[in-house]
Order: C-alpha cells, then sequence, then structure tokens
C-alpha cells in the first residue's frame, strides 16, 4: 500500500494556508482608509487650534505691550508692533496687526491667519483685542474658539 506522498511536511492534496488572499488585503487596506480618513481632519483641527492658543497669546501679549507704552507715554499714539507674525520665529501662521485710533485713545489688535497656509481654514478667524481687554473672533461659536463673542461687542 501506498500512503499519501508528503512534500515538507503537508499532505498531497492539500494548500499550504501561509499568506493573506487579496480579499483579506482589500479589506485591510478599506478599515487603514476609513481610520484615515477620520483622524486626518482631527489631526489638522488640533494642530489649528494650537496654532490659534499661540495667535491669542501673542494678541494678549501686544495688548500688554500697548499698556506698557501708554504707561509710559500716557497715550497709545506712536505705539508700533516690533514683530507682526505669529509665532515670532519659524513659520508664521498669523500676521498681528494694531490700529489706535488717531487722538490716541483706544486700540485694536488683530490676528489674523495667513492666506496659503492651512490656518487659513481656522473656524474662529480674525482674532481682536481691545484696550478695554474686550477679546472676539470673526466666526465660529464661542466654546470652539475660547476669545471671547463672536463679533465686535
Amino acid at each position: 500500500m501506498h500512503s499519501r506522498q508528503q512534500t515538507h511536511g503537508t499532505p498531497v492534496g492539500v494548500r499550504d494556508e501561509r499568506g493573506f488572499t487579496l480579499i483579506e488585503l482589500m479589506i485591510v487596506v478599506a478599515v487603514v482608509a476609513v481610520l484615515a480618513a477620520i483622524a486626518v481632519p482631527s489631526y489638522q483641527e488640533a494642530v489649528r487650534k494650537g496654532r490659534r492658543g499661540q495667535a491669542k497669546a501673542d494678541l494678549v501679549e501686544v495688548a500688554q505691550l500697548a499698556e506698557r507704552y501708554r504707561t509710559v507715554n500716557n497715550t497709545y499714539g506712536g505705539f508700533a508692533l516690533t514683530n507682526t507674525s505669529s509665532p515670532s520665529t519659524g513659520t508664521a501662521f498669523y500676521t498681528l496687526a494694531i490700529d489706535v485710533e488717531e487722538d490716541g485713545s483706544s486700540f485694536e489688535a488683530t490676528a489674523t491667519p495667513l492666506a496659503g497656509t492651512a490656518q487659513e481654514d481656522d473656524r474662529c478667524g480674525v482674532l481682536t483685542i481691545n484696550q478695554a481687554g474686550t477679546r472676539w473672533h470673526e466666526e465660529g461659536n464661542d466654546t470652539e474658539c475660547g476669545f471671547g463673542t463672536v463679533g465686535p461687542e
């Protein structure tokens, strides 16, 4: 009697089941694509939120510098920014500006998302602070922006 011959430990007529089928591979690729479709926008929003936080901190610093200038000069007139980008080092994502009233009695400092960067899609838009410490954002809701209210007071 002849027994079935074996090749490398696998009986003849039985397939060696090592590796993945094309269907299994396609399922894995589809799952990875779905996860990436969810994760990438969430990551991008988290990065925008961090950059927005830096711009908010820079605006508060501008307001403090303007107040310091007013303390010494008794007017905001003549105050100018030495740095007009946020962050101050590295790649800028916001442009900082200050508008001082002609009589020097008040100011509005703004942080505007730079066009051509990922920050231009920021949900809060332009951030503003004035001499009274009132803060507002151009778009978005107050909870997600965390910088005062929508629109000027």
